[in-house]
């Protein structure tokens, strides 16, 4: 038959062992909140378009309305959703699109309003989205509900001179370069990425020769010198109405398109 010692230390370690546990599982609990907590550090990625001209290769002082933009492959934590953008639009005024280049995230409805006091029809047929909004009068306007990624040329039934570009993106990390060609992407995580480049200037098989896969750390986050050939001269595309045809009468006759 055990002492009164005994038994009161028999009753005593059960708790001790509990306490002892209570006490590591508290000594714990702030390492484990401190690495839930930790963020994933986010960088700024950098580089410089360099443009030269196709046919003389001097070099091109401005290199601005260039788009580039990060594909995500393999990133580490947790990406920024893009989010469907609003009051987007491209006004058409003067026989021409304000503004001429426009980038959006899919699932954007871009507003395309006339400001002209003629009749204006846009359309596109490229790979971004095929539409055709038909005749509209001036003061009136249409809206085209851009729903997946790709580049889309958009022109004039009427008005060949006109011409815009919209760049359907699923990636919120992307830049418009200025006139210097400089790249800074923010808040860029760490990961894998397929770089993508556009140029209205450039031929779309040597936009395509630059597309590669980058790696993004603290360590790595410069893209260099992206050389880029284009032709100055280039502004409107060739391309044909929206029938298919070549442009019988630019400004057909009647004070409703002069």
């Amino acid at each position: 038959m055990r002492s009164g010692s005994e038994v009161i230390n028999a009753r005593i370690k059960p708790v001790r062992h509990r306490m002892s546990f209570a006490l590591l599982v508290i000594g714990l609990a702030p390492l484990v909140l401190m690495t839930r907590a930790t963020p994933v550090t986010q960088t700024t990625v950098t580089g410089q378009v360099h443009e030269t001209n196709s046919a003389d290769s001097k070099p091109i002082p401005d290199a601005s309305q260039v788009v580039v933009w990060l594909q995500p492959l393999g990133v580490s934590g947790p990406i920024p959703r893009p989010q469907p953008q609003t009051g987007l639009q491209l006004l058409q005024k003067h026989k021409s699109f304000v503004p001429h280049l426009l980038v959006v995230q899919a699932g954007s409805m871009v507003q395309f309003p006339n400001a002209d006091p003629f009749f204006h029809n846009v359309f596109s047929l490229f790979e971004g989205k095929r539409f055709d909004l038909g005749l509209y009068e001036a003061g009136s306007s249409r809206s085209v509900l851009f729903d997946k990624p790709g580049i889309c040329y958009l022109f004039c039934n009427i008005h060949p001179e006109m011409s815009a570009v919209v760049i359907v993106l699923q990636t919120p990390f992307y830049i418009i370069t200025d006139r210097g060609g400089k790249i800074s992407i923010p808040n860029v995580p760490p990961g894998s990425y397929e770089f993508h480049l556009w140029n209205e200037r450039s031929l779309p098989e040597d936009l395509k020769a630059l597309t590669r896969r980058v790696t993004i750390s603290d360590d790595s986050h410069s893209l260099g010198v992206i050389s880029l050939r284009a032709n100055t001269a280039q502004r409107v595309i060739a391309h044909k109405n929206k029938y298919g045809r070549d442009y019988e009468n630019p400004t057909p006759p009647g004070s409703v398109y002069q």
